[in-house]
C-alpha cells in the first residue's frame, strides 16, 4: 500500500525522526492560511503516489502570500502521471547545505533489510543506481539485532567523511527509520533528501514509504491512509474479494490458482508471442462466487479477448474446479472465448464436464496457452 508524502512524514515523526512541521490543505484559501500560519517562505507540495512531482511543476518554492496563491491554485487540479492533484503540504521552507539520500527495503538476495544511502540526495536514486552505482553505500541488517551503532556511524562516516556532528545525525536518522520501517510492517521507506542547513542541522524534508498490505491488519490506524482513488479500481475489487491481481496490458486475461504457476503462465504467454492482461491466483477455491469475481475484475478490462484458465489440482478436486467454472459461467453474459486447462487430482472427471460447455479443453500448458493466444 503506498502512502502519500505527508503521512509518511507522520509515521517518521512519531519514531523521532527531524520532520519539518506542515499541514495539507485541499483547497487555495487554506493553503494561504496554512502558509501564514508558518510563516514565510513555505513550500507547496502536490500529494501524489507517483514520482517525478518536482520536474512536472507540482513543488513550488513560496516567499510571499501571493505566491502561495498563485502556486497553489494552479498545482491543485494538475495531473501528473495520470494522477489528479487534490491535496497539498504546506511545509516550512529550510536552508539547503548538502543533501543525502537515505532508504530501507526487503533485499531478496540477502534476506535482510538493506540500509541504502548515498551522497547524491536530492535526485532520482534509480537513475544514480544505473550511471554511478558505486556512489551508493549498502549495508544488510541482521534482524537478530537491529541497525547497530556502529554500523549505523560507519554509513554516516561514509557519506560525511569529515564532519563527525553531521555523520553522528545521519547515523540517528538511520536508526530510526529502521525503526519505523520495521514497526510499521513497510516493504519500502525513504528519505530523499536527508538535508543539512548552513547551521549543520538535519532535516528528512522528502518522505515516501511503502507498506505491506499483508500487515495492515496489524495497524489499524493505516488503513484509512489508503487513497482510494489512487489505486487501480480491478485492483481494489480484487483485494475486496480476497483476489490476488495485478493488471498488465495484454490481451490474455489469466485465471490461475497459486502464485508460482501464474508466473509460468505469464511467461508462456509471451514465450509464444502473446501479452498476458493480468496476474491473477484464485487460489486453492472452487467456489463459484470466487470465480464469478475473478471473471468480472478481469472482464472489466475491455482489452480482454480470450480468457485461460490454467488450474493444477492437488488438494483441490479438479472436478470440483470445473464445476465452479461452469456454474460461475452460467451466470454471467461471456462474450470471450474461455480455455480450460486441467491437471492433477480428477482431472479426468473434470475434463469430462467440461466436453458437455462450450469451453475450449487442453491437456497441457503449452497447448492451452497456444490455444488462448489463437482465439484472442
Amino acid at each position: 500500500m503506498n502512502i502519500h508524502e505527508y503521512q509518511a512524514k507522520e509515521i517518521f515523526t512519531g519514531f523521532g525522526l527531524p520532520v519539518p512541521g506542515g499541514k495539507v490543505a485541499t483547497t487555495t484559501e487554506d493553503s494561504v492560511a496554512l502558509a501564514n500560519e508558518f510563516g514565510y517562505p513555505v513550500m507547496v507540495k502536490c500529494q501524489v503516489l507517483t514520482g517525478g512531482r518536482g520536474k512536472a511543476g507540482g513543488i513550488k518554492f513560496c516567499e510571499t502570500e501571493a505566491d502561495v496563491r498563485k502556486n497553489a491554485e494552479a498545482i491543485l487540479g494538475m495531473d501528473i502521471k495520470g494522477h489528479t492533484v487534490k491535496t497539498v503540504l504546506i511545509t516550512p521552507a529550510v536552508d539547503i547545505e548538502s543533501e543525502y539520500y537515505v532508504g530501507m527495503l526487503i533485499d531478496r538476495n540477502t534476506k535482510r533489510i538493506l540500509l541504502m544511502a548515498s551522497a547524491e540526495g536530492g535526485v532520482e536514486i534509480e537513475q544514480v543506481a544505473k550511471d554511478t552505482p558505486e556512489l551508493i553505500f549498502k549495508q544488510p541488517i541482521d534482524p537478530r539485532f537491529g541497525l547497530l551503532d556502529h554500523e549505523a556511524m560507519d554509513m554516516g562516516m561514509r557519506l560525511c567523511p569529515t564532519d563527525i556532528k553531521k555523520a553522528r545525525q545521519l547515523a540517528s536518522a538511520m536508526q530510526k527509520l529502521y525503526q519505523a520501517f520495521v514497526h510499521s510492517d513497510a516493504s519500502l521507506a525513504e528519505i530523499n533528501p536527508f538535508i543539512f542547513t548552513p547551521e549543520g542541522r538535519g532535516h528528512a524534508i522528502d518522505a515516501k514509504v511503502n507498506l505491506d498490505d499483508n500487515a495492515i491488519f496489524r495497524h489499524s490506524d493505516y488503513e484509512p491512509m489508503r487513497d482510494l482513488d489512487a489505486e487501480d479500481p480491478s485492483e481494489r475489487a480484487a483485494r475486496e474479494a480476497n483476489l490476488s491481481f495485478v493488471k498488465l496490458s495484454g490481451n490474455v486475461g489469466c485465471l490461475v490458482n497459486g502464485a508460482g504457476l501464474a508466473m509460468a503462465t505469464m511467461d508462456l504467454v509471451k514465450y509464444y508471442g502473446g501479452q498476458p492482461a493480468n496476474f491473477l491466483d484464485i487460489g486453492g477455491s472452487s467456489n463459484p462466487e470466487k470465480v464469478v469475481n475473478a471473471l468480472k475484475i478481469i472482464l472489466a478490462d475491455e482489452e480482454v479477448k480470450v480468457i485461460l484458465f490454467n488450474i493444477f489440482g492437488g488438494i483441490t478436486r479438479c472436478d470440483d474446479v470445473a464445476k465452479g467454472i461452469i456454474a460461475a459461467t452460467e451466470i454471467m453474459d461471456i462474450k470471450v472465448p474461455i480455455v480450460v486447462r486441467l491437471t492433477g487430482t480428477n482431472e479426468e472427471e473434470g475434463r469430462a464436464l467440461l466436453s458437455k460447455t462450450d469451453l475450449v479443453p487442453a491437456t497441457t500448458m503449452d497447448e492451452a496457452v497456444k490455444k488462448a493466444i489463437e482465439l484472442g
